[in-house]
């Protein structure tokens, strides 16, 4: 495939009001895309298009992805679109082990994390392969290389949509239309913070394991989403991002039914 010519193209791009999402907005306007904006944060969303309005053309949709109805609405209203590139980055946490989350629970990062992409995306796969150059971009985890325990959902639901990604990547091949699948690791976002936490889950068990994942974290929002946008002008299939990504593939690959010890202790040495 020919390079992504972002230049006079519409984004599509979930979540866009903070972490990866926002510096994604700015990195693709910088590119001359216009950009349609979704989050459910509406003021977070504000901030952003103010701050790329006098840049490209930019519309905001404030949407809660864990809401069908209103993904299926946006799908159809943005169907009739010529768009370029969609970014299925929006994302969601939940803390716990299996037996300490409600099947409610549960299901919220499934709607968020995986069925709200495939609702964009069947939507506008049309417009996508309208003509060749079109591009997916769906942001995976490091969560969908590996399986560590408390991750039962997260984990579930990142490991679905790289299996989307593989698959239409192959299926997508003969329309001239590229799939990128992310997978980000230790990223400087706000992500685990706002995690929620099972409802079984005991707070003090939970507090010290975010004092310890927060270590990890330190991994620069704008250049992940530099590498991203990277990865989609080159038309990548898979791109991960820092090292918290990579070691862990790796382990996996080694070793797939054992890297769990092996990863526990460089967690370890590493949040010292």
């Amino acid at each position: 495939m020919q390079k992504y010519r972002f230049g006079g193209q519409t984004a599509v791009l979930t979540g866009a009001a903070g972490g990866i999402g926002e510096q994604l907005a700015y990195g693709l306007a910088e590119r001359g895309s216009d950009l349609v904006l979704v989050d459910r944060d509406a003021e977070g969303l504000a901030r952003v298009a103010d701050r790329v309005r006098d840049t490209v053309k930019v519309e905001t949709h404030v949407v809660d992805l864990a809401d069908r109805a209103a993904v299926t609405a946006l799908g159809e209203e943005l169907a009739t679109r010529r768009i370029g590139l969609l970014v299925n980055n929006a994302g969601v946490a939940l803390g716990g082990r299996f037996r300490q989350v409600t099947l409610e629970e549960f299901e919220w990062v499934m709607d968020v994390n995986f069925r709200a992409p495939v609702v964009l995306t069947h939507h506008l796969l049309p417009a996508l392969t309208a003509e060749p150059g079109g591009h997916l971009v769906n942001v995976s985890s490091l969560y969908g290389l590996i399986g560590p325990a408390g991750q039962s959902a997260y984990s579930s639901s990142k490991f679905a949509i790289r299996g989307f990604s593989e698959v239409l990547r192959h299926e997508l091949a003969e329309t001239g239309t590229g799939v990128t699948q992310v997978h980000p690791g230790g990223i400087r976002t706000d992500v685990a913070k706002n995690a929620r936490l099972g409802s079984g889950v005991d707070p003090a068990e939970v507090a010290q394991h975010q004092a310890a994942f927060a270590k990890l974290l330190s991994y620069p929002p704008e250049k992940a989403a530099a590498e991203i946008l990277d990865g989609v002008e080159h038309r990548r299939p898979r791109v991960l991002i820092a090292a918290s990504a990579r070691v862990p593939d790796l382990l996996a690959r080694l070793l797939p039914g054992s890297y769990g010890p092996v990863l526990d202790r460089l967690i370890a040495l590493t949040t010292r």
